[in-house]
């Protein structure tokens, strides 16, 4: 049964094989076919709905496109700039620009521009397929926008009617931008297009379009430039100010010579011809300014900073987008900065190379009234050293890093205590002061005025690093970008890279009572339709009053000390400020045959109530021989300083600061640590005034020139009945010069009396217990109090022991005092017995308005 069962298994299992391997089979290659198939229907689908996606997506950027009209292509519309008066002083754009015809335009300039510019420009009809495709591989890498893939006709549409600001390279921008080159293309021949663009380009010093700029650069009409003159102008557009021959002739010369060897690649050019050209200096032929011209770089530095401050505010072009800009420019104030660094009538300079920079800073607004960017400018838009000059402040640096955080923060008083000794930095190397000399402990306010330099590493360490930086931050300085990007280090303390327009208006802070608003040209600007923009920053507290006033106090000493005395002070102009200096190194002063005396920088930053004016003097190329600031030389920052500070101060009021209340100006013997208010003996030459931050003025008396007062000894006090008066007397105080005056301060009942008597009586006294304490003065000095109570009975309880003995009454009993003994001695500061005396009575004043005390008896 078994074999059956057996048996029939087998039989079933090969049926069931049989059944399974009469299915169909498919192949390796039939099932790798159809799996391609698919993944290619899928792709061609994702195509597909790209293609349809981006072409929806074209059509809807393009139907949004703005209209393109021949005067967005052909004009611009002008801005004029107003000071702050509201006079139109400049007018940027429109009347800059010199339009030349197509017959105007020399071949070879044409063939440089697009050589450099878009060398399938004849090609194309308005966008470059080869062209995109090149940037796009770029912008794989370098991300979108690193690289353009513009045609001179796209260009013409940016510069017509978009922004050139690289943040507005959208895709939906670049897709309004090709739609409105396709049309431009259908309107107009490649000649017109390319006569558009050379008369709308932007080439540096407010000039527009290549026939303005060939006048101002080379004096001569567009039909007779010359090979090297049209490269040059050719590749400028590009970027205008850094391709400036007049200000940036090397690199200048790189551009035009590339422009050179796109023409020889684009074969409008032999090799040897471009050879030959590129020998040619880039300055060659350049003209100097015109009269006008010349008068315009009185505030071209202001200027400079208006127009990137209105880019920077409102992303509109200046130059054509037809607005009215208020800037904070006094004119006045202006020119004579100007005539004071380009004239010896305010200052004798000793060399035309020795150059300057200085701002000036409304204190209480933040407005920037006046910019210096330099001496013996020569071009429009040049260097402007006062707003990116950087060069360390030297010494300027310690209200700001050190100095100023320390009472923020640390509560440090004008007299903290600070020991000016040899100190060694951290990463090696010796911190010297200007006269190798250190003057042991001394004052906080000492080390500002003599700006000793130990005293201002040692205090910028108990300060932190994270506390000057927050202080710096908030006064517009970002010392995070210091030491490559590394933030504060030890020699921070007495330097660190500022812009004069960031000192000056850092300063300001000091002046505003702590408030600072970041320094700014611009206040308001109007568009066309009548729109404004409020471009006023808003102000804040960057630090308390009392730290803005101690600071003040300080540097207003500083002004009147050493030889600043002799350059600063202004009669009826209260002023602080501080000087700065930098120093070679002793290895730069052997290999560049440099004097002992002789500094790289020299600084100085003055305010009053009313501006605060940073100038910096020194030469552009510290290391080229002779150019090193001699010991007269460092004091031309603060001759051009009181000149112009003088100037505009003849026009305001000149006020003085106020204490605030949370100062405290408080006598302190000199030399004391801790502080200590004088003692009796202390020397009226060792007595100075000090502010302290109320709540830590010192109360403690130095007996550094003998002891303290002792308390007065012998209070008694009696009381008779019968006349209704109490009897007070006190030893005659002993003191070891007979010549003192002694004053004796008695307090009866809260009210006190000053007297040279030994004795006092009081008549009709209140009833129940009364305190009196007795004091003695010398001079400004209090000793403590001694005290005794008394008991007055009530009038009811004199009635009673009258009725009950008056048979034994007797004029001896009648005349019974009671008395009290003397009580230990009570301590008193100063402060609290002078309190007493202010609200005491005189000796002829009564206890009571009702009673009045009988006249003192001597003893």
């Amino acid at each position: 049964m078994s074999e059956k069962k057996e048996n029939m298994s087998r039989v079933s299992k090969k049926q069931s094989e049989q059944k399974k391997s009469s299915k169909p089979t498919k192949n390796k290659k039939q099932v790798s076919k159809i799996t391609f198939k698919k993944i290619l229907w899928i792709a061609l689908a994702l195509v597909a709905a790209i293609f349809i996606g981006s072409a929806g997506l074209f059509v809807y950027y393009v139907s949004s496109a703005p209209d393109l009209t021949e005067k967005d292509i052909t004009g611009s519309i002008s801005s004029d700039i107003l000071d702050d008066k509201g006079n139109v002083i400049y007018t940027l754009g429109g009347q800059k620009r010199e339009i030349a015809t197509e017959d105007q335009i020399p071949q070879v300039l044409k063939d440089a521009i697009i050589s450099i510019e878009d060398q399938r420009f004849y090609e194309h009809n308005g966008i470059d397929p080869i062209r995109i495709a090149g940037a796009a591989l770029a912008n794989i890498t370098g991300g979108f926008g690193s690289q353009g893939g513009s045609t001179i006709t796209q260009q013409l549409i940016k510069l017509s009617v978009f922004s050139t600001n690289k943040a507005d390279q959208t895709l939906k921008r670049k897709a309004q931008e090709a739609w409105l080159a396709l049309k431009l293309e259908r309107d107009y021949s490649k000649e017109q297009i390319l006569t558009f663009y050379i008369n709308k380009v932007y080439m540096s010093d407010n000039n527009y379009g290549i026939s303005t700029a060939s006048n101002y650069y080379y004096g001569k009409e567009l039909n007779e430039i010359t090979l090297p003159e049209a490269a040059m102008l050719a590749g400028l557009p590009q970027l205008p100010n850094a391709y400036n021959p007049k200000t940036n002739p090397e690199q200048a010369k790189k551009r035009r010579d590339l422009v050179l060897d796109m023409m020889v690649e684009n074969n409008k050019l032999s090799a040897e011809e471009a050879q030959k050209t590129k020998v040619v200096p880039v300055e060659e032929n350049l003209v100097s300014l015109t009269e006008e011209q010349s008068n315009d770089l009185v505030f071209d530095s202001y200027l400079k900073e208006v127009i990137l401050e209105v880019e920077e505010q409102t992303k509109l072009n200046p130059h054509t987008a037809g607005l009215t800009i208020q800037t904070n420019l006094d004119m006045d104030a202006q020119k004579r900065l100007f005539d004071i660094l380009n004239s010896d009538e305010y200052v004798n300079f000793p060399d035309q190379n020795l150059q300057a920079a200085v701002s000036m800073v409304d204190a209480k607004t933040g407005q920037l009234k006046a910019i210096g960017g330099g001496r013996n400018q020569e071009v429009r838009m040049g260097t402007n050293r006062a707003a990116d000059m950087n060069r360390s402040i030297g010494s300027a640096m310690k209200p700001l890093s050190v100095y100023g955080p320390a009472i923020e923060y640390l509560n440090y008083s004008t007299y903290q205590q600070v020991v000016d000794e040899p100190y060694e930095y951290k990463s090696g190397g010796s911190l010297y002061n200007y006269d190798r000399k250190y003057l042991g402990p001394i004052t906080m306010r000492k080390a500002v005025i003599d700006s000793r330099n130990p005293p201002a590493a040692k205090t910028l360490q108990e300060v932190g690093y994270a506390d000057s930086t927050s202080f710096l931050k908030n006064l517009g300085i970002d010392p995070t970008k210091w030491n490559n990007n590394t933030g504060l280090v030890e020699s921070n303390a007495i330097g660190g890279e500022v812009t004069p327009i960031e000192l000056s208006a850092a300063y300001a802070a000091f002046s505003n009572g702590g408030i600072y608003t970041k320094p700014y040209t611009v206040s308001k600007v109007t568009l066309q339709d009548g729109e404004e923009i409020d471009l006023t920053p808003k102000s804040k507290q960057s630090m308390k009053d009392s730290t803005a006033y101690m600071i003040t106090d300080i540097l207003k000493d500083t002004v009147n000390s050493g030889s600043n005395q002799n350059l600063v002070p202004i009669q009826g102009v209260p002023q602080a400020g501080k000087t700065g200096t930098t120093n070679y190194t002793d290895e730069e002063k052997v290999k560049y045959n440099i004097p002992n005396d002789g500094v790289p920088d020299s600084w100085f930053n003055g305010y009053s109530s009313n501006y605060s004016i940073a100038v910096w003097v020194g030469y552009d190329k510290k290391f080229e021989d002779g150019n090193w600031l001699s010991t007269s030389s460092q004091q031309l920052p603060r001759k051009i300083y009181r000149s112009l500070m003088s100037y505009v101060s003849q026009s305001v009021e000149n006020t003085d600061w106020k204490k605030p209340s949370s100062v405290v100006e408080v006598a302190v013997e000199d030399g004391s640590n801790p502080v200590k208010l004088p003692g009796p003996n202390t020397p009226i030459e060792k007595i100075v005034n000090e502010l302290f931050i109320k709540g830590t003025q010192p109360t403690a008396i130095s007996a550094a020139f003998g002891e303290e007062l002792k308390a007065p000894s012998g209070l008694t006090a009696k009381y008779n009945k019968e006349k209704d008066e109490i009897t007070v007397k006190w030893d005659k105080y002993d003191t070891a010069n007979k010549k003192e005056t002694v004053n004796y301060l008695l307090t009866i009942a809260g009210q006190t009396v000053e007297t040279k008597n030994l004795s006092y009586i009081v008549q009709k006294p209140t009833e129940g217990e009364i305190e009196i304490t007795l004091a003695v003065k010398i001079k400004d000095q209090v000793s403590s109090k001694i005290a005794v109570t008394i008991t007055v009975p009530s009038k009811e309880e004199e009635k009673d022991s009258s009725s009950k003995d008056s048979s034994s009454e007797s004029s001896e009993e009648s005349s019974e005092e009671s008395s009290i003994e003397l009580s230990k001695p009570e301590s008193s500061s100063e402060s609290q017995v002078e309190s007493e005396i202010q609200s005491s009575v005189e000796s002829s004043s009564a206890l009571q308005s009702s009673k009045k005390p009988a006249a003192n008896s001597a003893n």
